[in-house]
């Protein structure tokens, strides 16, 4: 199992959180999501290391979200 944090811009509430969650767990492998609005963190657990590009799109499609520092 791999456990990966990502920095993320754009969350400002519980309904970002749970459009993050929803998207990311559509992601091949993905099996826990975990975010930290308050802290601008989003922690992922999932069989293997995730592309950083499937993250972004991911973010992208949830919202206005960015994956900043990657």
């Amino acid at each position: 199992m791999s456990k990966s944090t990502y920095t993320v811009t754009g969350m400002t509430c519980g309904h970002c959180a749970d459009a993050i969650t929803e998207e990311l767990t559509t992601l091949s492998g993905v099996q826990k999501v975990e975010v930290d609005v308050e802290a601008g963190r989003v922690t992922v657990a999932s069989d293997g290391p995730l592309a950083n590009e499937d993250v972004r799109a991911a973010l992208t499609e949830a919202g206005d979200y960015e994956l900043v520092g990657v």
